[in-house]
């Protein structure tokens, strides 16, 4: 990923403009209180105010009511709403809730016919009042405010990288009796000897489509499509190009943010790149591994601690880190394998973590190495530069959730003190199988990753940061939905392999 760590207050490094503080000063939100809110809507003559949530799997969800119902009290009073319907949230017998707006996440959205304003909203209990346990931006509020707690950091900023495929066509079906899925691209390498009058070639092969110009990159014009209207919605991006893979992989990168803005961003840009794919004829995913014999999408995470606006991941240390940032390491790495189970939440995430297509694998970490599932980048040899990549998660991610976790890891391996051993600067490709056999490995599947979770996930409730029901209903809901799902049902391939056994 090019450099994205923009230095407070002036410029980044490498010149990029940075984000100006606070968040409502950012280009694209057009106010921070209800009063502006209200009249921003009178201005702009909308019709329609749209309510978003997080459902608990990881869904942008919504619903619509009329601009002239908003009122200053809705703000604090909320709007009710059926919580059953939400995947993972309350039974039928208990099913009231309240979505509360927040004003500063306002925006115009960009892909309505009619003026639609919306707002990310707060999950309540209309009883008590009281925040939603299980409502995915609470939990990222409450990491902050643990974090800020214990006095370690007063801030974490997340620059996530964004990785997916934008196919021309997708068709999938699972019934009794068959069961199949089909995509296509204009740059597929499996399309070279496909009759298209003509085919004009530029099909990059397997692997072989990293930073390719056009026209083998048909999708620049896109991409930069993609960029124009996150800007336009107040997401900066540092970057966007063609990934690796063959069939239509790119990548955007956003510029770090607070950790509950990032995952607001996340979601936004998601939606963003999904609606401008398909106003093109075109379909967006965030599959981890749509391809097979072919690299994978991730969600690389980028995450910097402050405190009194010094960066404290920096120091004289290994590459360029603080022995708090080597702490922080320590305790990402400890807590990898239940990480997994947020940041890898689909059974198709550990068919892109396999060794061969530069995905991590390795639980270890380094300052260049791109198969441990830890980097520090070294772009800049500023000090607000410094940064830990954590490489495992993919775009299947709920952002609130993820970041939440990874906050929580770091934060004890800081107050632990917990070393992260030696560096794995050696291409694990060159390694002798008895050196090899000393590098644990990231897990193999879900259910590895959510026993993992069950056995170690302590340090995720301190502060109430995630209950006890949020991780067991996590745990029931993967297992029971995903992996058993998949479990029962017959595979193509094992038509492949056993039909005439």
């Amino acid at each position: 990923m090019p450099s994205s760590r923009a230095t407070r207050g002036s410029r980044s490094p490498d010149g990029i403009a940075i984000r100006l503080r606070p968040a409502a000063l950012r280009k694209g939100t057009i106010a921070v209180t209800p009063k502006e809110v209200l009249a921003q809507i009178r201005q702009r003559e909308v019709t329609t105010v749209d309510l978003r949530f997080m459902d608990f799997p990881g869904v942008w969800q919504h619903f619509s009511i009329p601009a002239d119902s908003l009122t200053e009290e809705t703000f604090e009073e909320g709007i009710g709403f059926d919580g059953s319907s939400v995947v993972g949230w309350r039974a039928i017998n208990e099913a009231d809730l309240l979505v509360v707006p927040q004003p500063e996440t306002v925006l115009i959205d960009p892909f309505t016919a009619q003026p639609t304003l919306t707002m990310v909203c707060n999950i309540q209990d209309p009883i008590t009042q009281q925040d939603y346990t299980r409502d995915p931006r609470n939990i990222a509020r409450k990491a902050v405010s643990y974090m800020r707690s214990t006095g370690l950091a007063d801030a974490c900023e997340i620059a996530p990288e964004l990785e997916f495929f934008v196919f021309d066509d997708v068709r999938y079906d699972q019934r009794g009796h068959e069961a199949f899925y089909h995509v296509d691209s204009v740059e597929g390498s499996w399309n070279r000897g496909r009759v298209e009058r003509p085919n004009l070639g530029y099909k990059p092969g397997s692997g072989g489509g990293y930073f390719p110009c056009p026209p083998t990159d048909t999708l620049a014009d896109l991409r930069s499509e993609m960029a124009q209207r996150m800007a336009e919605c107040g997401i900066a991006t540092s970057a966007h190009y063609h990934e690796v893979a063959t069939g239509g992989q790119c990548e955007i990168d956003l510029m770090p943010q607070s950790l509950v803005e990032s995952a607001d961003q996340v979601m936004l840009a998601k939606y963003i790149i999904r609606n401008v794919a398909r106003r093109n004829g075109r379909t967006a995913t965030f599959m981890p591994k749509p391809l097979y014999g072919d690299n994978g999408s991730g969600m690389h995470i980028h995450l910097t601690l402050w405190k009194n606006d010094a960066p404290l991941l920096a120091g004289n240390g290994y590459a360029g880190l603080s022995d708090l940032g080597m702490f922080a390491i320590g305790g990402l790495l400890r807590h990898a394998p239940a990480l997994c189970a947020f940041g890898n939440p689909t059974t198709n995430s550990y068919k892109r973590l396999v060794p061969g297509f530069e995905a991590p694998t390795k639980l270890s970490y380094s300052r260049r190495n791109r198969t441990a599932i830890i980097r520090i980048p070294i772009h800049s040899p500023s000090p607000r530069s410094r940064r830990i990549e954590y490489r495992c998660p993919d775009g299947a991610a709920n952002p609130y959730l993820l970041f939440s976790a990874m906050l929580m890891a770091a934060l004890d391996g800081i107050q632990n003190k917990i070393r992260p051993g030696d560096p794995l600067d050696k291409d694990i490709y060159d390694l002798q199988p008895e050196e090899l056999e000393n590098v644990p490995e990231t897990t193999k599947s879900l259910e590895a990753s959510l026993q993992a979770l069950r056995a170690d996930h302590e340090f995720l409730l301190r502060g109430d940061v995630f209950t006890p029901d949020v991780i067991d209903t996590w745990i029931w809901y993967k297992q029971a939905h995903e992996v058993e799902a998949l479990r029962v049902r017959p595979h193509p391939h094992e038509f492949t392999l056993y039909y005439d056994v």
